[in-house]
Formats: C-alpha cells, structure tokens, sequence
C-alpha cells in the first residue's frame, strides 16, 4: 500500500500531561424522591425530608452555602403505556448538590443522609480546591512530553529538531474521559471504609509542530 503525506512541513507529535493528588473536597449529589397517593401528601412528605437532611447536613458542619439544590418538583407516575397504564401517585423529588472538605467523613454522611429521607446517592466526585494550578501543571508535563517524543524522532531519523511551530491544546475534560477518570482515579487512598478514595488525577494533552533540519 502506498502512503504519502499530504503538504509535508516537518514533525508534529501528542503529548500527554497529569498529576496525581490527595483529594481535598468531596461532591454528593443527594435525591430526595417520594411517591403519594396525592400532590398535598406528596409535599408534605417531601419538605419533611428536605428539614430532616438540611438538619442532619448541619450536624455534620456543613453550611447552607456548600448545598446547591432544586425546589420540590411534582409529577403524575403511571405504570405501563397507553391505555392499560396504571395511575401510581404523585411522585416529589429534590436534588441537592453538597460540598464538604471532611472527605473522611464521607461515609457516615451518606449514611445520615439517607437515614434522613436522601433515598438516591447519585453521583459521588472527590476533587482539588485549586484544579487550574493543578492543570497547568499537567500542560507543562504534557509539553514536556511532546518535546522528548519529538527529540526521539528526530534522532531517530537522523535530522536535527528545530524550533516549536505550531501548539494546539487538546481538551483535557474529554482526555480526562478517554483516559476513564472523572477526577477520582485509583491509588491508595488515606480514608478508611469503603467509600475511601483514591488520588484525584488531572489530566492534559497538547499537540507541537516543530521544523526540522535548524
């Protein structure tokens, strides 16, 4: 098979970049979903849920400015489609985001949490509080990288490598992705329990052309 490459210029190579961290906050995304006979009792169940978790989440030292949420929303549950569906009740539900730098304590939180009516623990995120400083660290390990690929290259092909043309960022959320992180990566983690977590990874990726031949 004959290839060729089109308008050649010089060498371009992908670098990657990440650091590994000790997690300093943790995300819970909590849900409060209930289903009643009528919209009233469906509230009312619902609110009582939503006092009891913002009363457990204080217990726990958490401000209301660390608890991002949603207002009770009401919707008819059928079982089935079309004409057999059946009439269920009406269902509540609440979504509540919270942030807490006590990552040891995570594990008795959910507990709480759930014994206080937060029935879904949808998304658990441990993270950094400064990721852009962690990410630009990342980026220079990532240039770092393309610069040693890019030198192997060019020894190996016997020509010297000139200076950098071209750089091209590579989204790091969607590298984060295809590299099967979402800030919580494994590693030893210092939190005991089974919600211990591991090292929070940033990730970045870079692309630098360079000339060659001076």
């Amino acid at each position: 098979m004959n290839q060729s490459i089109d308008k050649p210029w010089g060498l371009s190579v992908f670098g990657s970049g990440s650091v590994r961290l000790e997690p300093q906050l943790v995300r819970v995304r909590l849900t409060i979903d209930v289903l009643e006979s009528s919209p009233d009792k469906a509230f009312r169940t619902a609110g009582t849920a939503v006092s009891r978790l913002r009363e457990t989440l204080r217990s726990h030292e958490i401000p209301d400015a660390s608890v991002s949420g949603s207002r009770l929303k009401l919707s008819s549950e059928y079982d089935g489609y079309g004409g057999g569906r059946k009439f269920l009740g009406y269902r509540c539900r609440a979504s509540y985001v919270v942030e807490t730098e006590t990552v040891d304590g995570l594990q008795q939180l959910i507990v709480d949490a759930v014994d206080a009516g937060a029935n879904h623990v949808d998304e658990v995120v441990f993270d950094v509080r400064d990721k852009p400083a962690a990410r630009d660290e990342a980026r220079r390990r990532a240039v770092a990288a393309a610069r040693r690929k890019a030198g192997v290259y060019a020894e190996a092909a016997g020509v010297p490598l000139g200076t950098v043309l071209h750089i091209q960022d590579v989204d790091a959320e969607a590298w984060e992705l295809r590299s099967g992180g979402r800030g919580h990566g494994g590693g030893g983690g210092a939190s005991d329990g089974d919600l211990a977590p591991g090292m929070v990874e940033v990730h970045a990726g870079v692309m630098l052309g360079f000339s060659l031949g001076g």
